[in-house]
C-alpha cells in the first residue's frame, strides 16, 4: 500500500522533486502551493508519471484555516498521513538589515517561521496514535543560511530558518515516544527558482564554484535527503540536522 506525503511549497524547486521522488519510493503526494496553479499541476503528472496519485492544494501556509485545509484534503482523499515536508518559504531581494521594510519582515516570518510552525502543529496534531494518527516522520527544510547567518543579502532569511532548526530538535523530543520522527535538512546553494523571486537568477551559478566543492547543488540531491529521512532506514535518526551544502 502506498503511503501519503504532504509537502508545503511543493510545485517547485525542492519541494517538486521531494514529491517525483517519493512517488518513485511508494508515496501519494499531496502538493500545495500559494498561487502558481499551473507549476503545481505540473509537478502533480510528474509524481503521476513516477507511480504515484497526487492532488495539488492551493493554501497559503501562514494562513491557519489553510493549513487546516490542506491536511483535511489529504485525509479525505488518502486517508492516514505518513509524512511531511515542511518546505514552503521565501526570500527577499539582496539587502542590509537596516534597509529592510516592516513589511518585508513581517511576510519573511509569516510565510518562513510562522508557517513551518503551523504545518509543524497541524502534522503533531494528526499523526501520532494517541491522537488517531499511525506516526511516521516529519522533515523540516532550514538552510545552511541559518548558521551562516547571509550578512549583507539576508539576514532576515536566516533568522527565519534558524527557527527552524530550534524546532526541529524541540518538535523531535516531544514527538519521540509518539512515533513520529522530525528531522531537518539544511540545503546551501542549490540551483532552483528561488534565487530568482530573490532578484538573483544567477546566484546558484554565480556562488556556487565558491564552495568547497566547486559547484551548486541540485534539488535532486536535497529531496535524497529529505526522503532518506523519511524512510525505515533513519528509524533511529531523531532531531537531527543535515547540511546538504557541499561542506559550505
Amino acid at each position: 500500500m502506498r503511503k501519503t506525503l504532504v509537502i508545503t511549497g511543493g510545485s517547485r524547486g525542492i519541494g517538486r522533486a521531494a514529491a517525483v521522488m517519493g512517488a518513485a519510493q511508494g508515496y501519494n503526494a499531496v502538493v500545495n502551493y500559494i498561487g502558481n496553479e499551473a507549476a503545481a499541476l505540473e509537478t502533480v503528472a510528474a509524481v503521476e508519471a513516477a507511480g504515484g496519485e497526487a492532488i495539488a492544494v492551493q493554501g497559503d501556509v501562514a494562513v491557519e484555516a489553510d493549513v487546516i485545509g490542506l491536511f483535511d484534503a489529504a485525509q479525505a482523499r488518502f486517508g492516514g498521513i505518513d509524512a511531511v515536508v515542511v518546505n514552503a518559504g521565501i526570500v527577499g531581494e539582496k539587502s542590509t538589515l537596516a534597509d529592510m521594510p516592516l513589511e518585508r519582515l513581517t511576510r519573511m516570518l509569516d510565510i518562513n517561521t510562522l508557517g513551518a510552525l503551523l504545518t509543524a502543529r497541524e502534522a503533531a496534531r494528526r499523526m501520532p496514535p494517541s491522537r488517531g494518527g499511525k506516526g511516521g516522520a516529519m522533515v523540516i527544510v532550514s538552510s545552511v543560511a541559518a548558521k551562516l547567518g547571509s550578512p549583507g543579502e539576508y539576514v532576515d532569511y536566516a533568522t527565519s530558518k534558524g527557527a527552524l532548526d530550534t524546532l526541529t530538535v524541540g518538535l523531535a523530543k516531544e514527538l519521540a515516544l509518539e512515533s513520529v520522527r522530525v528531522n531537518g535538512v539544511r540545503p546551501g546553494i542549490i540551483e532552483t527558482d528561488i534565487h530568482a523571486s530573490g532578484g538573483q537568477p544567477d546566484r546558484a551559478a554565480r556562488i556556487g564554484p565558491q564552495t568547497p566543492m566547486g559547484r551548486a547543488g541540485t534539488a535532486e540531491e536535497v529531496a535524497a535527503a529529505i526522503l532518506w529521512l523519511l524512510s525505515d532506514a533513519a528509524s533511529y535518526t531523531n532531531g537531527a540536522l543535515i547540511d546538504v551544502s557541499g561542506a559550505r
